[in-house]
């Protein structure tokens, strides 16, 4: 419990006690760092119902503390501000208490409570994974773990959009290319050689829209009438009408791109528990738009094509169904979502990690879905993310532009370990040792600065600048892992409970406290949906660690019962950093 929990009821007695009134809310705050305190009780807000001067309010309420709270040792009053100052005891004791938790702050499963499903990554078949590929699996990966960590049961899961005209469009350009070409023959990844071929397409079909105009037809015309996409769209009809080779082109170059993807995945440290494919949902939904339709939630139009109204929702009429019966966007993933339940019967909520772009079309689907009458509607968030650009800008996988995730991966590792050989403190590794390490620091670097930036922003991406070893970095925190490990290498006496009338040094107290607020803070990640409290909150608790390092002795303090509080301090700290990590995904090292 932390000390705001302890705090809430006395208050709230003392309250009634002194000034015969009640209270509903007590309002807390992190003592100013220029104040003595540990927490701070805002006094401004119990004027509505306490008439008189806050400083006289704050020192009766601070004096009944004192005499009635034994975890509360003192308290001063700043303006309108209580600031209250905790025992040492308590905070030596709360080490105590946690010193053998394994998992402290994590929260085991609730049986009881619904599970969650978080959709993340939901490639296109005919590229290669980029850069923006990379922000979408660890945002949606980190968030499944904190949410697991806060309690709840979670399924992650994809849809991999393995149909449509931008499929036909590699499956042609490899076909009339008569090569032959295969990831084995070529040692290309499955992905890679597709996504080549998407990019060969583009050129051709660029070329063909200059010529076109060049004979005097608008740029609108040219690109309907270019030979390869007219091509294109009959290669569609004609995977619409299940035509047997084409099937089996489009299965067998499919193919090659998911074994494609699994490397990468497996390479950036994210998992799947289940895949949904376009190709398999987006027939879904069709039977629920009649179902609508008979409860007049959708509305059907003179030609045919089905309708919502949602004006009188602040939004506008979407279409659900064209008018020659085939479904929309939005009809296949009311199917998907509904077939996900009937799949998972424990999923009363999902989290869809998805690019800001599409922010209006998942505020439709909710409120169909909402309309619908399903009760697990009401527990669906979108997590929006903006776009990752790099220092030469933004990216076009049509012409190839884009930062494959192989590649940038690839790039860490090395910058890695450029940097760490410059640094000069890999004495002593095996080449495999070290070569493990760069992947290590490079891909904590790489997922640090990712994660690191609120999911609702956009962001710029610089490689050389998540890789240094000092600042706000993955590598910085991961030395600090490894410095600790080494501390406890090195303690040479058996850890035991120590005595509860140790007398903290600032530095102690401060980083007690941080700790104090892991399992607050992994629970409010969770509501929030944002790993960026985590990855913020372990850069606080390195900074505080390092300031206590280098403020007093470990091993060299004379006095054994500091020694082993110390060491068990550190060790402590390296375990919430770990556990902080491994809900973003991020390995730390032993030695670095």
């Amino acid at each position: 419990m932390n000390v705001s929990d302890i705090l809430i009821e006395p208050i709230k007695k003392a309250i009634s006690e002194l000034f015969d009134t009640t209270i509903d809310k007590v309002e807390f705050q992190g003592t100013r760092k220029d104040f003595e305190g540990d927490i701070t009780v805002v006094i401004f807000p119990l004027l509505k119902v306490i008439k008189g001067n806050p400083m006289e309010i704050g020192n009766k309420i601070g004096t009944y503390l004192v005499n009635n709270v034994p975890i509360v040792e003192k308290f001063n009053v700043v303006s309108g501000f209580l600031n209250v100052v905790i025992h040492d005891a308590f905070y030596v004791h709360f080490l105590n208490e946690i010193r053998t938790e394994e998992n402290f702050g994590c929260k085991t499963t609730n049986p009881n409570e619904k599970a969650v499903m978080v959709e993340y990554s939901s490639p296109n078949t005919n590229k290669p994974l980029h850069l923006g590929h990379i922000r979408n699996n660890l945002l949606g990966y980190s968030v499944a773990e904190i949410l697991k960590a806060s309690g709840k049961k979670v399924y992650k899961t994809q849809i991999i959009n393995d149909r449509g005209i931008h499929i036909c469009k590699s499956m042609l350009a490899w076909k009339n290319s008569r090569s032959g070409e295969t990831p084995e023959s070529t040692g290309l990844k499955g992905d890679k050689l597709v996504g080549n071929y998407y990019v060969a397409f583009d050129k051709k079909y660029k070329s063909e829209i200059t010529k076109l105009m060049s004979e005097g037809q608008t740029e609108e015309e040219a690109k309907k009438n270019a030979p390869s996409i007219l091509e294109a769209q009959q290669m569609l009809l004609d995977w619409e009408a299940g035509k047997p080779d084409v099937i089996e082109l489009w299965k067998t170059m499919n193919q090659w791109v998911y074994d494609g993807f699994e490397t990468t995945y497996k390479n950036l440290g994210v998992d799947f528990d289940s895949y949904y494919y376009e190709s398999n949902t987006y027939l879904l939904g069709k039977e629920v738009v009649q179902y609508g339709l008979e409860k007049g939630i959708f509305e059907k139009d003179p030609d045919g094509s089905v309708w919502i109204d949602l004006t009188d929702d602040g939004l506008d009429r979407k279409i659900v169904l064209r008018s020659d019966g085939t479904a929309v966007y939005m009809t296949q993933d009311i199917g998907t979502a509904i077939q996900r339940v009937k799949d998972f019967p424990d999923v009363g909520g999902m989290v869809y990690t998805v690019g800001n772009e599409q922010d209006y079309h998942f505020k439709v689907l909710f409120l169909i879905l909402k309309k619908l009458g399903f009760e697990w509607a009401s527990h669906l968030y979108h997590l929006s993310y903006g776009m990752v650009e790099l220092p030469s800008g933004k990216m076009k996988s049509r012409e190839g532009t884009v930062v494959d995730a192989d590649d940038l991966m690839a790039e860490m590792t090395e910058t890695a370990a450029k940097i760490s050989q410059e640094l000069g403190k890999l004495d002593g590794y095996s080449e495999e040792e070290k070569q493990r390490l760069y992947k290590i620091i490079g891909l904590g670097a790489l997922k640090y600065f990712m994660l690191k930036v609120d999911p609702k922003k956009s962001m710029l991406f610089n490689p050389e600048e998540s890789v240094d070893f000092a600042g706000n970095t993955g590598p910085f925190i991961q030395y600090t892992y490894a410095r600790i490990q080494s501390i406890l290498r090195k303690a040479d006496f058996d850890y035991a409970d120590f005595s509860s009338n140790i007398v903290l040094h600032p530095k102690e107290k401060e980083l007690l406290k941080l700790m104090a607020a892991y399992p607050d803070l992994i629970q409010s990640a969770a509501q929030q949906h944002s790993p960026a409290l985590i990855a913020n909150y372990t850069y606080e608790l390195v900074k505080e660690y390092n300031s206590f390092y280098q403020s007093v002795p470990i091993l060299p303090e004379e006095d054994l019962k500091l020694k082993v509080f110390r060491v068990q301090l550190s060790q402590k700290v390296g375990e919430i950093i770990k556990s902080a990590f491994n809900l973003l995904g991020i390995e730390v090292p032993e030695r670095m």
